[in-house]
């Protein structure tokens, strides 16, 4: 993967998550159901991938590496997204039945 695939994915991962995440926005949804929505469709399904990639070529073989290296780029970009939903969520209303996050009964 060179300098400019690495780039032009990342970009898009970020791009597809904010269109998601926006529009959950300004579709009155919950946190509960935006954050989510907005990760799965930045997501590009490695576990798929992977799965299929193996069943095609093998453990060993080169194609089968190359997609786990795509995970070990998409995994760090996925938790800086989580950041961002976890430091914005209170833009969106909170599900009635559950209760704030960070606040636990003990």
């Amino acid at each position: 993967m060179d300098i400019n695939s690495s780039i032009r994915s990342i970009s898009s991962i970020c791009f597809i998550f904010a269109i998601g995440y926006l529009l959950a926005k300004l579709l009155g949804l919950v946190y509960e159901n935006a954050a989510p929505c907005a990760m799965i469709g930045a997501s590009n399904h490695f576990e798929v991938t992977i799965a299929t990639s193996t069943m095609l070529f093998g453990l060993a073989s080169g194609s089968s590496l190359a997609t786990v290296v795509g995970v070990l780029t998409e995994v760090p970009i996925m938790l800086m997204l989580v950041k961002i939903c976890l430091a914005t969520r209170n833009w969106f209303k909170r599900a009635p039945e559950l209760t704030p996050i960070g606040r636990r009964d003990i």
